[in-house]
């Protein structure tokens, strides 16, 4: 049993690809539908940057998308015969359910590049910042959250918990958390308060989107950020990815969950190796592996 995971947002870096779209054709082919369904070179942004444009939300979540893709698609073509879960953190989700069948590659990119965009116009119209604690367990950062009126955005792994909130709320977490013992407590280069009820303006017009794209079941159980637990309906995806945008992001029960099956080894698909590090702090006996270059297919 193996754990299929796909980067989120975060991880993206100049020249991401650019090996995968020169040695496997089924990656260019990715690259190259991305560039023709977004009306710009995608691939070009991804290849060579600015690393600022790169890092614009609109443009970095559909680049994820799409090099994580290109991973998956050079993967399967050394490695037709998949079995296991599926999983994507946050923005990864959309990756994951491509893996799945449950969504197109298509559609996914489309879909990322208008959920960046309402992200970043909510983030404008309510803004806001968000905070990383490293060092406290969830109730004391719960505890921290509701004397600030802050939310917590994201459980990312034991002793590592993202929250949400207004620039003056996550200002008196900080230091409430250093207070408390937090080994850091680190405000985050990000343009709002993602996974919060600031972005309930996101999820709705994100609503609105997927009420015209064609989801179907999955043909591989993907883990849901939301609940933690499987997917099993294209109803239930629909739901997940309009409330995924403003709710915490539970990866550390989504990881558990795929333990709890039986899978031991697991491989993280897209730019960076984030899933590992979170990984190392859930399970340390677990085994990942990075797909994102062509040394990692060899």
């Amino acid at each position: 049993m193996v754990g299929y995971l796909f980067a989120g947002q975060g991880s993206q870096y100049v020249g991401m690809g650019k090996d995968l779209y020169d040695s496997f054709p089924q990656a260019k082919a990715i690259f190259d539908q991305a560039d023709k369904i977004l009306g710009f070179s995608i691939s070009n942004l991804c290849f060579n940057g600015p690393l600022e444009e790169l890092t614009k939300t609109n443009n970095c979540q559909p680049a994820i998308v799409t090099m994580s893709i290109a991973c998956w698609q050079a993967y399967l073509s050394k490695n037709p015969q998949i079995d296991g879960y599926m999983a994507g953190l946050s923005l990864g989700e959309y990756s994951a359910l491509v893996a799945s069948g449950a969504l197109s590659f298509a559609d996914a990119v489309y879909l990322v590049r208008q959920r960046g965009q309402f992200m970043e116009e909510e983030a404008v119209a309510y803004p806001g910042k968000m905070l990383s604690v490293i060092g406290l367990d969830l109730a004391k950062v719960k505890e921290i959250c509701a004397q600030v009126k802050a939310e917590v955005a994201n459980i990312n792994c034991p002793g590592q918990v993202v929250i949400s909130g207004s620039a003056e709320a996550i200002t008196q977490a900080q230091a409430l958390a250093k207070e408390k013992g937090a080994k850091l407590a680190v405000i985050l280069e990000v343009s709002g308060a993602f996974h919060s009820s600031f972005m309930q303006g996101a999820s709705q017009k994100l609503a609105r989107e997927l009420e015209k794209i064609k989801i179907q079941a999955p043909k591989f159980p993907v883990i849901c950020n939301v609940t933690g637990k499987p997917v099993i309906t294209a109803e239930e995806i629909k739901q997940n990815l309009i409330k995924q945008v403003s709710a915490s992001v539970l990866w550390e029960d989504s990881m558990k969950l795929i333990l709890s099956k039986g899978a031991t080894n697991f491989i993280e698909f897209g730019p960076g190796k984030v899933l590992k590090g979170l990984m190392r702090r859930i399970d340390s006996n677990a085994q990942v592996v990075n797909i994102e270059k062509e040394v990692d297919l060899a």
